[in-house]
């Protein structure tokens, strides 16, 4: 790089997710010492900021102004400004802005320095008393009710979500579908004041929000699909989907291993389920 040891950084910060006595020292320190704050709301993040006496420039970015607003930062950090980002709650790209800016200091040569704090997802994870040796954050819950099935069906390890409050009582009805017994953890507005955690079976769970939907910020941890699961009901919605693919023309090989692909089921167990061999 041409701007050599004048170059700037980018300080990743994650910020609290409801408690604001949750923001670590190092964070702080960093908001402080920024040329510039990058915050999805300028608005949320000066609450944190006012609480903590922090003087900070702030600018906005979040998803509509992404790539024009990352091109302008790393033009900064590149005259030798440091950039501190934040999301409105919790680590910045999880789910959350920041990606694009993170791409583009990396391909620019300049340095990312990310802080620990706050996660929804990993909080959610402890409190669900659910196996973290293995476990996968999904982001959003597919909205389509084949590709949930097919999600919840094929994967052995824990699945860590945030959902809708509107949504769960159907996310999980479905998965009571796939197996009523599935252990589920519904993690409600996590270090807020009315914070819940709610442990059960899944059909259990779909039938106490089927009237009365949760409210506020929800992560459900959903435990990991049984061993032999992927056979039986749960091959539906692949097999569906093979067969529709087999209609529209394509052969039953290459159909079972595409859904395969894509559903982690397997190949062989689908291709025998639609050609009855």
């Amino acid at each position: 790089m041409s701007a050599g040891a004048a170059a700037g950084r980018l300080v990743v910060c994650p910020t609290p997710i409801g408690n604001l006595e949750d923001v670590t020292l190092r964070v702080l320190s960093a908001l402080r010492d920024a040329d510039v704050v990058a915050c999805e709301d300028t608005r949320r993040t000066r609450v944190l900021l006012d609480r903590y006496g922090v003087q900070a420039r702030l600018v906005s970015y979040h998803e509509h102004n992404e790539r024009a607003r990352a091109a302008e930062l790393v033009k900064r950090m590149r005259a030798g400004e440091t950039v501190a980002l934040v999301s409105d709650a919790g680590m910045p790209l999880v789910s959350d802005p920041g990606f694009v800016l993170v791409q583009a200091c990396v391909a620019a040569g300049l340095a990312v320095e990310v802080l620990p704090g706050p996660s929804a997802a990993l909080a959610a994870l402890v409190a669900s008393a659910l196996p973290a040796d293995r476990w996968r954050f999904v982001g959003f819950l597919p909205r389509k009710k084949g590709e949930l099935r097919a999600l919840v069906s094929t994967k052995a390890e824990t699945l860590v979500a945030f959902e809708s409050p509107r949504r769960v009582a159907a996310a999980l009805a479905t998965l009571a579908e796939v197996d009523p017994e599935r252990p589920v953890a519904v993690c409600r507005e996590l270090t807020k004041v009315h914070e819940e955690v709610v442990r059960g079976g899944a059909a259990e769970l779909a039938a106490r929000y089927a009237d009365a939907p949760p409210k506020g910020e929800i992560v459900l941890v959903i435990a990991g699909a049984s061993p032999d699961a992927g056979t039986a009901a749960d091959l539906d919605a692949p097999r569906d989907a093979v067969r529709r693919l087999i209609e529209a023309g394509a052969k039953p090989r290459v159909a079972a291993r595409v859904v395969a692909e894509l559903t982690g089921a397997s190949a062989n167990e689908l291709y025998r389920a639609v050609s009855g061999s």
